[in-house]
């Protein structure tokens, strides 16, 4: 078949004419290859084909592509999430270093691999800081040339219509009687109602489009991420973090020897803490007494009043500390996280000597507040001294077993039971060791002139004499302590912010509908009547099942007066059956003009 056998448009005869001879060119060249050596011109089609080199600037500008292709950034981002799980699952020194340690010694064997990976440190480990800046930086290239794009979008016109609007996804036509420019300016009005950015770019087409806040939207979503990790990576550098206990009667201030455990961002300096302080008078705790079933003995309520002195010299208010409702002082927020029983103690050794006078907290281990404690007496005579005591708020007997136990969380019936034991406490040896924890490794049980181990109960106000000469232990009274955990993070507020605006982002980008609607209103050349021919398409830029019904929808409004076309085999919109024809779309038709 030759070329005017085709029916062509004009312009497109003389390129597939040039298109044929380059290929009879190209095939003759590598006949005249096979056919000897040295052929003229044809022995190239033989010759491998070469790549450029890209060369250091050239491998850069590749490796800067592929990072910040959108590929690479969800790849980053499934790594991060990944990464973080090791840090829900496994205790975390920041957040609480008493875990980390009993987990250390629940699990000897697995720890130092855990330390080799900084899996207690997950969120400050070089291995997740390396994925986070990555990441921001894959971010970073993403959401600036899209910025950029999207920029010039919102100040562009609507691209013009294109020439065959029947080529469009959805796509409609009717006549009226209207002229051409009042049938565009009726369009005009329609599609401002319905939020469509409109431009003629000539007598006879209107452009419009809308949802051009699907993309801002996206764009926000990314430009909140960045700020959302950046104000976090901020917060890591200024904020700090710590946990204290503080008995009924003591005063706390906020310097660094009065804290349990500090954790502390980079750039935080322990000598320039908020010099507030508070006095705790009292603790309250209020528990059901009148409720059956599981509810009898159920907390209600957690009350501690404070004396507050916000900066030295200062006079002191009274304020309160509850749980939801932490203390508010200089930026930083002090939290009620847990509370307990300080039984007041007082122990002579073995020679008379006062070796211990004081509170003691002790951790429960149920719900009524059953607690254990223990007291380190390295100064004692003859021996080391190492008391371990069970505390039971309201003693009461277990009518299952007959064993003394706490049957109520309130103090009704406090009571005290010791064990003691002599030796080494191991405090010399140089290795850390919890307050609430007595190695017994090195320790001899004081025992009674039977040989049975020595334990006593006894009640406020009573004294035991440990036998052997180890001296007597008072039950003196009891006091509540309260858990602290103090947080000063100052981009918090940052955080809130940018994760709020992450979410309208989204939001926006999943519900707003991207589309372009194009008007196109010529008189009919078949008609002597004044009727003009109302074309209109549409395109969305996502699937849209309400494409057609939209278009047909503003076809209507525009168009009011419709008017039956004579020629056969047109199509229209009529007032009676409101219907339009609307065409699939073809294989070639696209978005440009």
């Amino acid at each position: 078949m030759s070329i005017d056998d085709i029916e062509l448009r004009p312009g497109q005869r003389d390129r597939l004419a040039e298109a044929e001879d380059r290929e009879a060119r190209m095939s003759g060249g590598s006949s005249d290859g096979e056919g000897g050596e040295g052929g003229g011109g044809g022995g190239g089609g033989d010759q491998p084909v070469s790549m450029p080199r890209l060369g250091p600037i050239g491998w850069l500008r590749w490796l800067w592509r592929q990072l910040t292709s959108m590929r690479t950034a969800l790849i980053l981002l499934m790594m991060l999430a990944l990464g973080a799980i090791p840090g829900s699952l496994i205790p975390q020194n920041r957040i609480d270093p008493s875990k980390v340690t009993t987990f250390a010694e629940d699990h000897p064997d697995l720890t130092p691999w855990i330390r080799h990976f900084d899996g207690f440190n997950v969120y400050g480990s070089p291995w997740f800081s390396a994925i986070y800046i990555l990441l921001f930086v894959s971010l970073i290239g993403c959401v600036v040339p899209r910025t950029r794009q999207q920029y010039k979008t919102l100040r562009a016109h609507p691209p013009r219509a294109p020439r065959r609007l029947e080529r469009m996804p959805a796509f409609a036509q009717t006549h009226t009687t209207a002229s051409p420019d009042e049938v565009l300016e009726a369009a005009r009005k329609v599609l401002r109602r319905r939020r469509y950015r409109t431009f003629s770019h000539d007598a006879q087409t209107l452009s419009a489009n809308r949802g051009l806040l699907s993309e801002t939207g996206n764009l926000l979503f990314h430009l909140s991420l960045l700020g959302l990790l950046g104000a976090m990576a901020v917060g890591s550098f200024i904020s700090y973090s710590g946990q204290s206990v503080v008995v009924e009667g003591e005063t706390w201030s906020d310097t660094l020897p009065q804290f349990d455990t500090f954790q502390a961002g980079r750039s935080v300096d322990s000598n320039d803490l908020p010099p507030y302080s508070f006095t705790l008078k009292s603790f309250t705790a209020t528990f059901d007494d009148k409720a059956g079933g599981n509810q009898f003995g159920a907390a209600r309520s957690f009350i501690g009043k404070i004396d507050l002195v916000k900066k030295p010299g200062a006079k002191a208010v009274e304020d309160t500390i509850q749980v939801n409702h932490p203390l508010d002082v200089n930026g930083a927020r002090v939290f009620l996280v847990g509370n307990g029983y300080a039984p007041v103690i007082t122990v002579h050794d073995g020679k008379g000597n006062e070796v211990w006078s004081g509170a003691v907290p002790f951790l429960s281990t149920d719900s009524n507040y059953t607690s254990t404690g223990v007291i380190k007496m390295a100064n004692a005579k003859p021996k080391q001294l190492g008391l371990f005591g069970v505390f039971l708020p309201t003693e009461g007997t277990d009518p299952a077993t007959g064993s003394q136990v706490s049957v109520f969380p309130d103090d009704q019936n406090p009571k005290l039971q010791v064990y003691a034991f002599t030796g080494d406490l191991g405090l010399d040896d140089g290795v850390a060791q919890s307050v609430y924890v007595l190695d017994q490794s090195k320790l001899s049980q004081v025992k009674n002139a039977d040989g049975t181990q020595f334990t006593k109960m006894i009640g406020v106000g009573d004294t035991v004499k440990l036998p052997g000469g180890n001296g007597t232990v008072t039950f003196d009274s009891v006091k509540r302590y309260v858990a602290l955990d103090v947080r000063y993070d100052p981009t918090k507020t940052y955080v809130l912010v940018f994760a709020l605006m992450a979410l309208f982002g989204v939001t926006s980008s999943l519900f707003i509908r991207r589309r372009r609607v194009w008007f196109r209103a010529v008189p009919a050349d078949d008609r002597t009547d004044g009727t003009t021919v109302v074309s209109i398409g549409g395109l969305s830029r996502t699937e849209d099942m309400q494409l057609a019904a939209e278009v047909r929808d503003l076809l209507i409004a525009a168009v009011p007066d419709r008017v039956e076309p004579t020629p056969a085999g047109s199509t229209a919109v009529t007032e009676s059956t409101e219907t339009s024809k609307i065409d699939k779309p073809a294989e070639d038709a696209g978005e440009g003009v």
